[in-house]
């Protein structure tokens, strides 16, 4: 059974800093690609940071909104795949989500973890 666990959500202030991580069970980690989404109330889910298979090389990407304040790394080791989150802002309030994906068949999610920015 495929699972994919978030933690590290919670409240903090702006300015603060929180790590989410996601550890992975039930795939072979480092073959997948591993993303982080969010989602905000009464919008759409987006794409933060992704992270490539091991193969690959773990070539990120991120969204412009989070450039140079958020970091995607994996550790393949411990099949978990982690989200630095520097210099929040209020705007970074979400549902933080996990995936997982191989090919449009082998594409999972794990169940959220809430950010809450704010003062």
């Amino acid at each position: 059974q495929v699972q994919l666990v978030e933690s590290g959500g919670g409240l903090v202030q702006p300015g603060g800093s929180l790590r989410l991580s996601c550890l992975a069970s039930g795939i072979t980690f480092s073959r997948y690609a591993m993303s982080w989404y969010r989602q905000a109330p009464g919008k759409e889910r987006e794409l933060v940071a992704a992270i490539t298979n091991a193969g690959d090389g773990g070539i990120t990407n991120y969204a412009d909104s989070v450039k140079g304040r958020f970091t995607i790394s994996r550790d393949n080791a411990k099949n978990t795949v982690y989200l630095q989150m520097n210099s929040l802002k209020p705007e970074d309030t979400a549902v933080y989500y996990c995936n997982g994906r191989l090919n449009r068949w082998m594409d999972y999610w794990g169940k959220g973890t809430l950010v809450t920015v704010s003062s």
